[in-house]
This record gives structure tokens, C-alpha cells and sequence, in this order.
């Protein structure tokens, strides 16, 4: 055995507690007591098993200036909203921005107002919008659903504060330990701290796809992890109208090979008017609304690949489905919409 460095063997099981663990899921699902949590997107819904499951990594990738903090911001208000019949926690890492700018993005979602309105670019605020604002922090304060950490941080800080989130969190039953359920979202990936051991950004992205897989299996807790997309994409021969070359791809993932084997979702973002694409993808679906968006599901681990098509609402601050757009192949079409 001195060949193998005094490593120990490990102890394997039956493959029959597989199985058991899988019937245990599905019973539990059957009666309701395990629900994915429901988004306001019905095509994301169908796209997965109706939602954000749980123990599942989900990795939402774009360029700059597309609205992935929106999406984010977005998803976790409405997350909350329409899961009340569940009892989570969210923790956000918000590394980007300043705390200020965040809440002003959720005040914009919460009364549908500009970010001009909310700082009286134009006139005084009205009373009534600010009271608004106020009553959403007083019901956040309330249920103290949501908890934020600012401060960008290195893959083993990251891994010590959701475990100490769940030790303080948890409850006794039965002498065990019962892990309240934790919502987990991060922007963005790259914005973690190097640790000194860590030779490049490359090598932390691998260890944190590695802590994910980790967390995600040994707590009740659903990642959102917000990542950018290479510099490729941006490449003027891909926006070449028409082509294969207007989608998003697995390589364009900043750290692909880190986090796509990690990954139970993975979901690329696209904003063809930024490239003046008219008529996107082989199929040339001919896009008319410059706030228009493609998503790309590139991976789903227990759904299927597709692509949808939504909306930057400037009016409302908000993103929204769209019908499919007309394209020049819609008799033919093999893709999933």
C-alpha cells in the first residue's frame, strides 16, 4: 500500500440507499412537504422542475450592462413573494455594488419608478412612493428573511459564513440538528479575493466550484451564482446576422471548465440589439425591441436545453417574458422554445 501515500480506503455502500433517497424525494413531493421555489418566469419554470430546486448550483453567465444583477435582484423579491408557504432564508454575497445602489435597484422594482424619480432627479419625491419604500424594509425587517455580506471575500471565507449561518440558524429535534432552508446568491464569481495559495483566478474558480459541489450536498441550500461572459462573444464575426456564432456557447462562460461540471443549471444571457443583431441565430429570429433578451439554457441537469426570449420593462424596472419572435424557419424549427 505504499504506493498510494498511506491513503485509506473508502467504505462503499448499497446501491439500494441511492434508490431509497431517490423514493424518499419523490414521496416527499408527492405530499408537498419539498417544492422547488417558484419563479415569476413561467418559462423558467418549465425549463427546470418548476423552479430553483434545492441542493441544485445554478450559474447565470452575461456580459456587463445586460441586467444579470437585475435578474438577480428580480428573482430573489419575487422568490420570496410567491414561496410564502415555504420557510427559507436568502443570503446574499453582493460584491459588485454599493448597498446604497442595491436597495435603490429593489425600491425601483417594488414602485416601478426610474432611479431619477427615486433621487428627485425631476421633482420631489412624492411621500406616497417613499412610504412604499419604507413599508418593503419594514416587512423585510419583519420576517429578517434576507442577509447580505458586502464584502468580497476568498472561497474558504465564503464556505465559513454559510456554515456559520446554519449553526446559528438550526434547530434540535429529536437531538439532531434541523438546518433551515438557505437560498444562496452570489455577484459575481469572479469577484472573490485570490487566497495566497492560489495561484490565479482560473485556480480559484476551481475551488470554488469544488466548495460548491461540497455545500450543496451537505446543507439544504440553493446556489444563484452570477458569472461574466468572455470577451468572445463580443467578437464581430459572431455578430455576424444569422449565424450559429449570435449564441451563447459553454466556452463563452468565464471559468467554463470550473463551474459547468459543477453545475446543475447553467443559464447564458444575451442582448442582441448590443451587437445590432437584427436576426439572431441560424434560424434568424428577427428581433424588434432593443431591450430584448435571449436566454440560453445551456445546461439542465434534471430539465432540457432550450432558448426564451424576454424583456428589459424600462417602465417597470423589471424583466418579462416574451412571445417568440417570428424567424425565417418557424416550419422547421428544432429548437425549444
Amino acid at each position: 500500500m505504499e504506493q498510494f501515500n498511506g491513503a485509506k480506503p473508502l467504505k462503499a455502500i448499497s446501491k439500494v440507499r441511492a434508490y431509497e433517497k431517490a423514493l424518499m424525494e419523490m414521496r416527499a413531493r408527492m405530499d408537498g412537504r419539498v417544492k422547488s421555489l417558484k419563479t415569476a418566469w413561467p418559462k423558467f419554470n418549465d425549463a427546470t422542475l418548476n423552479g430553483l430546486e434545492w441542493n441544485t448550483l445554478t450559474v447565470v453567465g452575461a456580459r456587463p450592462g445586460v441586467g444579470k444583477t437585475l435578474f438577480m435582484e428580480q428573482l430573489v423579491t419575487e422568490v420570496i413573494a410567491l414561496n410564502q408557504d415555504q420557510d427559507f432564508q436568502v443570503l446574499q454575497f453582493q460584491f459588485e455594488m454599493p448597498e446604497k445602489t442595491l436597495g435603490m435597484r429593489a425600491f425601483s422594482q417594488v414602485t416601478q419608478q426610474d432611479y431619477g424619480v427615486l433621487h428627485s432627479k425631476y421633482t420631489p419625491l412624492d411621500e406616497a412612493v417613499y412610504q412604499k419604500c419604507k413599508q418593503y424594509v419594514s416587512g423585510l425587517s419583519t420576517n429578517n428573511k434576507v442577509h447580505s455580506i458586502y464584502r468580497p471575500c476568498t472561497v474558504n471565507e465564503f464556505c465559513s459564513s454559510i456554515h456559520y449561518h446554519f449553526e446559528q440558524n438550526f434547530k434540535l429535534v429529536n437531538d439532531k440538528k434541523v438546518y433551515p432552508k438557505l437560498l444562496v446568491t452570489v455577484d459575481h464569481s469572479a469577484l472573490f479575493k485570490r487566497a495566497k495559495h492560489e495561484k490565479d483566478r482560473f485556480e480559484m474558480l476551481y475551488n470554488l466550484g469544488e466548495a460548491l459541489t461540497y455545500m450543496k450536498r451537505s446543507y439544504p441550500l440553493s446556489f444563484v451564482v452570477l458569472s461574466q461572459l468572455n470577451r468572445n462573444i463580443d467578437d464581430p464575426k459572431r455578430a455576424m446576422e444569422g449565424t450559429y456564432g449570435n449564441y451563447v456557447l459553454d466556452s463563452d462562460l468565464f471559468g467554463a471548465d470550473a463551474l459547468l461540471q459543477h453545475a446543475d443549471i447553467v443559464l447564458g444571457i444575451n442582448k442582441p440589439a448590443a451587437k445590432k443583431i437584427r436576426f439572431y441565430g441560424p434560424e434568424k429570429f428577427q428581433i424588434t425591441d432593443p431591450e430584448t433578451l435571449v436566454f440560453h439554457f445551456l445546461k439542465c441537469r434534471n430539465g432540457d436545453t432550450r432558448m426564451s426570449f424576454f424583456k428589459l420593462d424600462r417602465d417597470t424596472i423589471r424583466i418579462v417574458e416574451l412571445n417568440t419572435p417570428s424567424n425565417s424557419m418557424n416550419q422547421n424549427s428544432k429548437i425549444k422554445i
